[in-house]
């Protein structure tokens, strides 16, 4: 048996144990704070500026999700999720990112 073999720049160091964890769950509840006014009958419109300078008003989840430049591993996973959850069903990706709130929090 061999040991898996990670290639990282030299910069970058492995972390672990409850500093990750708690910064894997603020990541997570950062995106879903995004979107989750979109949901339900008071649901509210967001104003994003698009990469090429325009501006979009939209209040659809995916939409907005595909406008964030995220850097976080488990934010990233999340948004993941939910294109994964769009290109399947087609509908639900704003209910994903809620849905793995929660779950993220009764874990927590």
């Amino acid at each position: 048996m061999h040991a898996p073999v990670l290639v990282l720049k030299d910069s970058l160091k492995r972390e672990s144990g409850t500093k990750v964890h708690h910064a894997n769950i603020q990541a997570s509840k950062a995106v879903a704070d995004i979107i989750r006014t979109t949901l339900g009958p008071r649901s509210m419109l967001k104003m994003l500026l698009d990469a090429s300078g325009g501006i979009v008003v939209t209040n659809d989840g995916n939409a907005i999700l595909r406008e964030l430049d995220i850097a976080h591993p488990a934010a990233k996973s999340m948004i993941e999720l939910s294109r994964t959850q769009d290109e399947e069903v087609g509908d639900g990706t704003t209910s994903v990112i809620v849905l793995g709130k929660i779950l993220v929090n009764t874990h927590a």
